[in-house]
């Protein structure tokens, strides 16, 4: 059990290291992040952490944001459990007077209307506390229409609003919202460890010095340095100052133009922006959905295909090797495959997000582990063929009610799993999750070698890579059709088809 002086010393390097994550992104040309300040002077209130855009990026709701305020908590183990009623519990931050509501409130007061408002805590909600159903899968904010449903005090949501509501001496429900507009809750944060890993790889691809083999981590005790000497609130001219100044240059700059970041977003993670892309190679789809569920007056194959594959091939014309952020649906990684196949000669390094933070993936990586395992299993008298491929989780029962329930056609089911079980880390990187595309689809080729014109329908739960390297061998695999997973359980909680690939 660790003591009381390490849990704070842990707590304090979360702070750093989370500072560090944002600070990293001024010394890019091509990053919105404009100031990053840590420990801000001044009124405490979502102060830990403070990063300002410039040009503002997309929020949650219609709105361009330029500031996004941060109230950072760390405990030492996984243990810790929170709901709604502690926002109003002062001690739940380490405070005796101020909760965290009142933080906010009084954060709100001072920042310019376009801010969000972000607590960030490796902590989980408590199990079937209302909080859980109003933060969103997307982005982390909270889902205000169904926290104000127009219910009563006694109802759950009531409950919640008038705990809230009270506390904050408000009148009225409409007092409360104003506060809570923009207020996001990034639970499950980050762990110390992976947090120091993307600070080590960000700080290498721009040339900086990292002591990945030391104990000591130096970027912690910096950012208190820092702090110190009031040199706290780095600008992109004052972030390159004080690396000559602290020696961080290694010499060693990335060639411009190597790879042009490009990213497509279809939902918005727990990152504010996209690491490495500009707004201008950056195709922004979350208009297009309501968290991860498209909207019901928009069409896969109509409103979001074409706008996947103009983008990706007039950034071709920028460059021919890309660097592709995708921050998007697994069908779309399919398809972005599929535009830049294996004749299309770009090159493409993929950026790769795991548990055990991004990493980026090639074809010619050199990473390797297992193939396949394939099972061919019967589900009916018709010729078109079902793929499952359960790397991250297993696919093959709820295919299987799928298929049963509406696809009449669907005859067999080829499932490929992989011989260490489903898992978020089973696939070693690019070269092996290539492999396991090629493998995928020379298979399926096989099956199909005396009826080329037979449907796939393929429902893959794997990394996105794997699927970009699927889609590039689309023409082998013929006529195929995408599914989407309800993997959030809001939604028709089973599969739904996306595009149709010929």
């Amino acid at each position: 059990m660790a003591s009381a002086p390490e849990a704070r010393w842990h707590g304090d390097n979360y702070q750093s290291r989370f500072f560090w994550l944002n600070a990293l992104k001024l010394a890019r040309p091509d990053s919105c992040v404009a100031e990053v300040t840590f420990e801000a002077d001044g009124p405490k209130a979502f102060d830990d952490v403070i990063v300002k855009y410039d040009p503002p990026i997309p929020g949650p709701g219609p709105n361009r944001v330029s500031a996004d305020y941060h109230q950072i908590k760390f405990h030492v183990t996984a243990a810790g459990r929170f709901g709604y009623a502690d926002l109003v519990n002062p001690p739940f931050i380490g405070a005796t007077a101020v909760s965290l509501l009142e933080r906010l409130r009084d954060a709100k007061k001072t920042a310019p209307p376009s801010s969000l408002f972000s607590f960030v805590t490796p902590d989980q909600i408590k199990e079937d506390d209302p909080l859980g159903a109003i933060i969103s899968n997307n982005d982390r904010s909270l889902l205000i229409e169904k926290l104000f449903d127009n219910t009563g005090d006694r109802s759950r949501m009531g409950k919640v609003r008038k705990l809230w509501r009270e506390h904050l001496a408000f009148s009225s429900d409409e007092e409360l919202r104003q506060v809570l507009e923009g207020f996001r809750i990034h639970f499950g944060y980050s762990s110390l460890e992976r947090m120091r890993q993307e600070i080590e790889e960000r700080a290498s691809g721009l040339g900086l010095r990292v002591n990945a083999a030391d104990s000591d981590f130096r970027f912690d005790e910096l950012a208190r340095r820092l702090k110190s000497r009031g040199l706290n609130g780095l600008t992109p001219a004052a972030f390159n100052k004080m690396c000559d100044d602290e020696g961080l240059k290694a010499g060693f700059i990335p060639a411009d133009g190597a790879f042009l970041p490009v990213a497509i977003r279809s939902f918005l993670g727990p990152s504010a922006d996209v690491y490495g892309a500009t707004p201008s190679n950056t195709l922004l789809l979350t208009d297009q959905f309501r968290e991860r569920y498209l909207r019901d007056d928009l069409d896969w194959q109509r409103d979001i295909g074409p706008l996947v594959e103009n983008f990706l091939r007039l950034k071709v014309k920028s460059s021919p090797r890309l660097r592709l952020i995708l921050d998007a649906h697994a069908s779309i990684a399919f398809l972005a495959g599929k535009t830049l196949d294996l004749k299309s000669s770009v090159e493409v390094e993929l950026y790769q997000k795991g548990q055990i933070g991004p990493r980026i993936w090639t074809a010619s990586d050199g990473t390797q582990g297992p193939s396949f395992f394939q099972a061919q299993h019967k589900l009916g008298d018709g010729a078109d063929i079902a793929v499952g491929i359960g790397v991250s989780r297993s696919v093959d029962t709820n295919v299987r009610d799928y298929a049963g329930a509406s696809l009449p056609k669907v005859g067999m089911l080829v499932s490929f799993v992989l011989p260490t079980g489903a898992g978020q880390q089973v696939v070693a990187g690019g070269a092996h999750s290539a492999a396991l595309a090629e493998q995928v689809a020379n298979e399926v080729r096989a099956l199909k070698v005396r009826t080329p014109e037979t449907p796939v329908h393929i429902f893959a739960s794997c990394p996105n890579s794997l699927l970009f390297f699927l889609g590039q061998h689309h023409q082998g695999l013929g006529p195929c059709v995408i599914y989407e997973y309800d993997f959030d359980r809001k939604g028709n909680r089973t599969y739904q088809p996306s595009f149709t690939i010929d």
